[in-house]
């Protein structure tokens, strides 16, 4: 399992994210599905606002406009707001044209 050192958080931190409400499948390991709602997106991460069963360091898959499927793993969860990291980052082209579907979709 992966862990993320102190010194390192706080730069995931400092990555731009954006704001959207974007709703998506994500598919668990023990070969199950669920539908979440992302609050807000990075290159290197999601937010999730919805309630989910899961504890720190659980992994799922999510599916991505754009991006494809990313492999995330659970950092925190607080009052129902659940931080994922990205396995790899979204290059920023990809990243750029995903916004541009999921905001698309919001309008």
């Amino acid at each position: 399992m992966t862990s993320i050192s102190p010194e390192i958080a706080p730069d995931l931190r400092r990555a731009t994210r954006f704001s959207v409400d974007f709703e998506t499948i994500c598919e668990l390991h023990q070969g199950s599905e669920i539908r979440v709602r992302i609050a807000n997106i990075s290159a290197n991460g999601m937010m999730l606002a919805d309630p989910i069963d899961m504890e720190k360091g659980d992994r799922l898959m999510v599916r991505l406009p754009v991006a494809g499927r990313i492999e995330a793993f659970l950092v925190w969860s607080h009052q129902g707001r659940h931080g994922f990291k990205f396995e790899r980052v979204i290059r920023e082209p990809d990243f750029v044209a995903m916004l541009d579907k999921i905001n698309s979709q919001q309008n």
